[in-house]
């Protein structure tokens, strides 16, 4: 793991424990009873030893989907730096991107990689930046909890469901033996890039009508009201609400075969195609202040604990090696590795693209254009 420190055997650290003690009573005598530094500690990897106190503002913001990762993140966080107020926003992937673009955040998090058009906006803006997958998710449709007619979909059903084009009104209109009412089709806000993702599987923008809204809670609630609705978010938002919505399987388009979003389906991609990764992205400036350094370090050492606490899949270990490469030695490892050295967007799955040999990734100076890349394609 990165950052770590230097080992002392057992043997020789039991010579200097009396040294020590007596060193440590006159240091705290000398300071009025109080440690020198904030020795205050959590429960998880990164609590290994005393670190120095820091103080300071953290400021993150992006994806609502990956926001409970960085609220659990935080939260460890300030068990260790107290000092430390770390805020964390979800107002949207394509929203965090504007963000970090304005110098506003330090942490965009992000369920896409970055587009092409936004890394020219960063490069333009002078804006450098780490690009770090955290986790992997299975995008979930979900359904009324009493909805008993739809067993399994299609990604040419969810077209003639979302579809900009799309002339169903009636679930009945997509299969004449369901009923004869309305279906009420809630989605995630346009800032979001789990809309982005869903837009890039179903092969275009979604239709008028649909209840659209930035918080995924707020989807919860809307198709937890309404027997004949349906929607989509991370599936964290749906494991945390299993007793009010029921996930509907999706039919691999390889495989043939419906699959729900559990952990080991989207871990090994056959919840397709809407398994996908998540991420941060980070301004490289703001890496010159100790707190945002310290923060990063605490992220990625608690982030494969973290994520499968709040209902996501921790990343597999040589996508996570190649993690803390990233974050060791930040200044080698700028910009995207979804773009090419023209600011194209680059083919192929994450792990592909992710892991693929290269002498440097993508600079964040790429000419504009609004293409994704997405897991699985």
């Amino acid at each position: 793991m990165a950052f770590s420190g230097g080992f002392v055997p057992f043997s020789a650290r039991s010579r200097y424990f009396p040294i020590l003690g007596v060193l440590c009573f006159f240091t705290l005598v000398g300071c009025g009873g109080q440690p020198a530094a904030d020795t205050k500690k959590g429960t998880g990897a990164a609590d290994k030893a005393p670190v120095p106190a820091l103080r300071g503002n953290i400021q993150v913001d992006g994806s609502s989907t990956v926001r409970p990762i960085g609220e659990a993140v935080a939260k460890r966080y300030a068990e260790v730096q107290s000092q430390v107020q770390v805020d964390v926003g979800g107002r949207g992937t394509g929203n965090g991107f504007k963000r970090l673009i304005a110098k506003e955040i330090d942490f965009s998090q992000a369920s896409r990689p970055v587009t092409p058009n936004e890394a020219k906006q960063l490069a333009e803006a002078k804006v450098e930046f780490l690009e770090v997958p955290v986790a992997y998710d299975g995008l979930t449709i979900v359904v009324h909890s009493t909805n008993d007619w739809v067993k399994e979909l299609t990604v040419d059903q969810l077209k003639k469901i979302y579809a900009e084009d799309a002339t169903a009104q009636n679930w009945s209109d997509i299969d004449p033996s369901w009923p004869k009412e309305p279906i009420k089709l809630f989605a995630p806000g346009t800032g979001s890039g789990t809309y982005d993702y869903f837009c890039e599987v179903i092969g275009g923008k979604l239709r008028t009508g649909i209840s659209l809204n930035e918080d995924d809670n707020a989807l919860v609630t809307g198709v937890s009201g309404n027997q004949y609705s349906i929607g989509f978010f991370g599936v964290a938002y749906f494991e945390e609400n299993r007793s009010k919505l029921r996930a509907v399987p999706i039919v691999n388009p390889k495989t043939g075969v419906a699959v729900l979003p559990e952990r080991e389906a989207i871990e090994k991609n056959d919840y397709s195609p809407f398994s996908r990764p998540l991420f941060v992205y980070v301004n490289r400036q703001s890496l010159d202040r100790a707190e945002v350094r310290s923060f990063l370090k605490y992220y990625i050492e608690s982030a494969p604990e973290l994520v499968q606490n709040v209902g996501y899949v921790k990343l597999p270990s040589d996508v996570w090696a190649k993690v803390n490469e990233i974050v060791a030695n930040p200044q080698a490892n700028l910009g995207s590795r979804f773009l090419d050295a023209n600011g194209e967007k680059k083919e192929g799955s994450f792990l592909e693209l992710f892991l693929a040999p290269t002498d440097a990734p993508a600079k964040s100076d790429a000419p504009a254009s609004n293409t994704t890349v997405q897991e699985g394609q």
